[in-house]
């Protein structure tokens, strides 16, 4: 009865297609049913918080009518029973692609550079700004997708277009594909979706991510300003679309923990309160994402287990690759852990059959079950303010539901039906016949042992040929069963039966290989043997190892004690707040002076005293350092360096970009800073490349290993941004096809200077005099332009300039535009043509930054002198020896010794240019530097002489902590490997288990150069 009724319940449920809005003409008489349907004793868990036990829940034309318990069921309604089984809420994904056109990528109008938007129409100047995208007009059912996605509990998705930085906006729907989409749309715009990726535009810019952020951020200002300008004379789609989005819910796909922090701080400055789409390792840095105070969507792609038996192949792997793979389940606990609100998606499954597998993986590595359920419901609803039509089963909601035969997040529950909007969709009997048990297959072939188990939604079968067991073939419809099988000596066996409630047999017809038919019965035996309970298995402890900061080789776990967090981490990284170095050679950089035998004292990050035979007081608890035979020097600063950073740190599509600022991508996890710790740099000038004249702003940062990327950055430092000269910017190794971007020659450079700093000067006269302005009512304000900003920064003496250069001819060039402009060139970086003009950058009042002893390595610097850092220094220009490059600036102290050899420098002098003199070039010599009382205690201690190639780093010292010692890293060496090989023995197990592994891949590591673009190759774009 309780099948005929659901079949005819279906039948009513397609008569629906025709009975449309009365907007739409029906071919006939329209024929409209209202069926009213009751769900009776069943478990229903009507929301996340309430769980209602032998319960009734009624709908009527796709929506709820009630639902509770002990309540009266009408008459007329079609009753179901659902004794034993369980209705949830339909679950939803706010970041899907459901029924849209996959992403074209257009091509573009011409070989090499596109510089500007071809989009016919009155949209904005790029094509990555994508805000006129509206999904509703786009999106289309597609049944096998919303099967997809109903087998699996979803009952609605929001829908969006994934291409672009402003991506348009999604659209709420039900997955009732049935349907006319006018009748499965629940809001037309549901949120705005941007991200930080320019996605299928042709056009150049934005190249990097610093470009997307600053391209996002740029659109934000300039919408404001559009809405706000009464006045303006041109209409800008783009705009328009874009202030429109902002009174939607906002989803920003950042798709990593640190592009998720970097959202969080756009989103800040524009009062945007982003749902962000993450990438699964929120854990890794869970307290700054907790800081955000924003809502999540997570993904549940945990990575494959790897196949390590080879152990080269497992050499592939970095700790960070294995410690993911073990602790990315653990994600979401953490999240539920620190309170941070979230929900589930389906993105980035390659399988989403794995969905609820790996939801109940969450569940068993510390996710609880409510949380799951409203992470899949109540969340994702309330997040896109739609919580008063899905999310729950309460009275006018969508009847959006599916039943279970068990809890959904045990290991083995099986979906039997999802409804949407009151439309079934049957996965499974609701009350399947039990076949389980012993069974004799008779025909004339022979006689066979048949065996059915498992669960009766899904049961197992086993068929014993001669002696041997192996899995039949088989489903069930109803009461038919079709079985084949191999039969050693027929080949395949086929059969159709049909069963018989009362014996408990099936009978019916077979086939054997040669294709004779024969009569075939399945023979009822006994009932499986249930006599010996099996006992429940625990599950064996999980035994996870700990999240390490930084996430990776070299990373150390928090401490284990009581306290928040954030207590535990400012316990963690400022370990003594007194150090006392003793008997150390002291190379202050105050005059020549090397002091013997000197202790220097240092309190809460500051040297506050230097004599010999300091005690500290007993009270201070001083960490006490015998540097007796040991060297301590001021910390190695690199001027220029590109290490710590994100997806690019060239931003070379035009003339300028000064508009990018590389302090939005710094990754404080490149090892890169571990390892020059352990060569004594303490400070670096993270510089954008040279791919243009007017690059980007740089950030300095300290070392500060374990802590995240806002926490690197120097305190109050000066801004700097870079310029660049000679054959990168004006293209010179690209070939014929990139001879379209503004300049293409040196003459074109300086016109580009000129151009960009007299626009800059009549952009800050305007902003000023706004400013001073009293009478602002019905004005409006300037339109506020990045770019020309940071130039102006410039001629305000607020923002500093590093020069990439080679050649005397452009050296003065700049030189003689920063005359006529009206601002000065704070340091030339590469410089090796510096020494034919180093009394004029003497007068100037410019530093140089230059290597020690390259030359000829392309056609500007075929006259370069390994004597040119001597030369300028005894000219009396503040020199510094730098790196560019990730490798060299472990080993700077050498590079400064080389000055001895070449220039016959002392050695003072030569340490100068790697600590005190790189600090004068970037205003921070009253705090770094040298070793004086009140400086801050940013030190190396040297096993030797620190010119020495022999000497080693024993300590490096940042603001009074230690954050490299040579002896805790061999600590951590060991520690490391013993780490590795407890995750590849778990691995192994895994592979033995009968798991699936994949192979490792290699993932090599992009060091950057001031030539690097991403994903262009430096034999392209030629030497740095």
């Amino acid at each position: 009865m309780k099948s005929f009724a659901l079949v005819w319940i279906l039948c009513l449920s397609l008569l629906f297609r025709v009975s449309a809005q009365s907007t739409f003409p029906s071919n006939g008489a329209p024929y409209n049913p209202h069926t009213l349907i009751a769900f009776i004793n069943a478990t229903i868990f009507t929301d996340c918080e309430t769980q209602i036990n032998n319960g009734v829940l009624l709908i009527k034309d796709g929506k709820v009518m009630a639902v509770g318990e002990k309540m009266e069921v009408p008459p007329y309604a079609s009753v179901i029973d659902l004794k034993g089984k369980y209705i949830y809420p339909a679950f939803i994904d706010l970041y899907s692609e459901y029924g849209l056109p996959s992403t074209k990528y257009e091509k573009k109008t011409q070989p090499g550079p596109q510089m500007e938007s071809t989009l016919k129409g009155a949209f904005g100047w790029n094509m990555a700004i994508r805000s006129n995208i509206e999904s509703f007009k786009l999106v289309e059912h597609n049944s096998e997708k919303a099967e997809e996605l109903k087998k699996i509990g979803f009952g609605s998705v929001v829908s969006h277009s994934n291409d672009g930085i402003v991506r348009g906006s999604g659209v709420l729907l039900n997955l009732n594909a049935s349907k006319r989409v006018n009748e499965s749309i629940i809001r037309d715009k549901a949120a705005g979706f941007y991200s930080f990726s320019k996605g299928s535009s042709p056009q150049d810019y934005p190249s990097s991510l610093t470009g997307g952020i600053a391209l996002l951020r740029q659109t934000y200002y300039d919408a404001q300003w559009y809405k706000e300008n009464k006045g303006k004379t041109d209409y800008n789609i783009s705009l328009e679309d874009v202030i429109a989005l902002q009174s939607l819910p906002s989803i920003f796909e950042s798709n990593d923990k640190y592009n998720s922090l970097r959202a969080a701080k756009v989103g800040k400055e524009f009062n945007i309160k982003y749902i962000l789409k993450g990438g699964g390792n929120e854990y890794q840095r869970i307290s700054d994402i907790r800081g955000t105070s924003l809502n999540y969507i997570i993904p549940v792609n945990f990575p494959e287990p790897y196949d390590v038996e080879d152990p080269y192949d497992a050499e592939l792997l970095s700790l960070a690759d294995l410690k993911h793979w073990e602790l990315a389940p653990s994600n979401p606990a953490a999240l539920e852990k620190n309170n941070i609100p979230f929900a589930f998606t389906t993105a980035d499954l390659k399988d989403k059959s794995q969905f609820l597998k790996n939801i109940r993986k969450a569940i068993q590595y510390g996710l609880s079950e409510k949380m799951a359920l409203k992470a899949l419901t109540a969340s994702p609803a309330s997040f896109i303010n739609a919580g008063d039509k899905i999310g729950a089963l309460k009275k006018e909601y969508y009847a959006n539901f599916f039943i279970s035969n068990k809890p959904i997040f045990q290991e083995d529950a099986l979906i039997l039906q999802t409804w949407v909007a009151g439309e079934p969709n049957v996965y499974s009997e609701l009350d399947p016949i039990d076949i389980r048990g012993n069974y004799l297959l008779n025909m004339s072939a022979g006689k066979y042992k048949v065996k059915f188990s498992g669960e009766v939604q899904k049961p197992v079968s086993q068929i014993t040929i001669d002696t041997t067991k192996r899995s039949l073939n088989f489903t069930i419809t109803k009461t038919i069963l079709n079985l084949s099988f191999q039969n050693d000596s027929s080949g395949v066996i086929r059969a159709t039966l049909n069963y018989n409630k009362q014996t408990k047999n099936f009978e019916g017809r077979g086939q054997l290989s040669n294709g004779d038919w024969q009569t075939a019965s399945l023979v009822f035996v006994s009932a499986l043997d249930t006599s010996k309970k099996q006992s429940a298995t625990n599950k064996p402890a999980l035994n996870l190892g700990k999240v390490i900061y930084p996430f990776g080789a070299y990373g150390e776990a928090l401490p284990e004690e009581g306290g928040s967090f954030k207590e535990s981490w400012n316990k963690f990284k400022n370990r003594y707040s007194a150090i006392l170095i003793k008997d150390a050679t002291v190379w202050t950089n105050s005059g020549d002076t090397v002091l013997k035998e000197y202790d220097v004292y240092i309190v809460q990050g500051k040297i506050v005293r230097i004599a010999p035979n300091i005690d500290a007081p007993a009270m201070a608890f001083a960490k006490v350092i015998d540097a007796k035979g040991k060297h301590l020097t001021p910390g190695i600063i690199d001027e220029h360096s590109h290490i710590a950073l994100t997806a690019g740190v060239n931003e070379g599509a035009q003339a300028s970009s000064a508009e990018v600022r590389m302090g939005d991508v710094i990754n404080p996890e490149d090892i890169n800073i571990y390892r020059q710790l352990s060569g004594g740099v303490t400070t670096s000038q993270l510089l954008h490349g040279s791919a243009n004249p007017i690059g980007g702003q740089s950030v300095l940062i300290k070392l500060r290993w374990g802590h995240g990327a806002e926490d690197l950055k120097y305190e109050n430092a000066d801004g700097f941004i870079k310029f660049a000269l000679g054959e990168n910017v004006k293209q010179s190794n690209w070939g014929d096809l990139n001879r379209v971007r503004f300049p293409q020659s040196r003459m074109g450079v300086e016109q580009v200077y000129y151009d960009f700093f007299t626009r800059a000067r009549e952009y800050d006269a305007s902003m000023q005099a706004f400013g001073k302005s009293t009478a602002r009512v019905g004005v409006t304000a300037p339109r506020r332009d990045l770019e020309l900003e940071a130039l102006a920064e410039i001629l305000n003496k607020k923002r500093f300039i590093t020069c990439h250069s080679y050649v005397q001819s452009e050296i003065n060039m700049l030189m003689h535009v920063a005359d006529s402009v009206g601002f000065k060139v704070n340091t030339f970086t590469h410089i090796l043509e510096g020494y034919k003009v180093a009394d004029k950058m003497k007068a100037h009042g410019a530093s140089a930054s230059t290597f020690s002893d390259w030359w000829a390595y392309k056609n500007e610097v075929m006259e370069a002198i390994p004597y040119n850092a001597a030369i300028l220094t005894r000219v009396g220009v503040n020199t510094a020896i730098n790196s560019d490059d990730a490798e060299m600036a472990r080993r700077l102290n050498q590079e400064a010794a080389k000055s001895i050899k070449y220039g016959g420098l002392s050695e003072t002098e030569a340490l100068k240019m790697v600590t005190l003199n790189p600090a004068k070039m970037l205003h921070i010599d009253d705090k770094v530097g040298s070793i004086r009382v009140g400086k801050m205690a940013d030190l190396v201690l040297w096993t030797d002489d620190p010119l020495s190639v022999y000497a080693k780093v024993d300590k490096t010292i940042i603001d009074g902590q230690i954050y490299f010692d040579r002896t805790e890293d061999a600590k951590l060496r060991e520690e490391m490997k013993a780490e590795r090989a407890r995750l590849i023995s778990k691995l192994i197990l895994e592979k033995k288990s009968g798991t699936a592994v994949v192979k490792p891949q290699v993932k090599p590591q992009q060091l950057y150069h001031c030539n690097t673009l991403e994903g262009v190759s430096e034999t392209i774009t030629g030497e740095r």
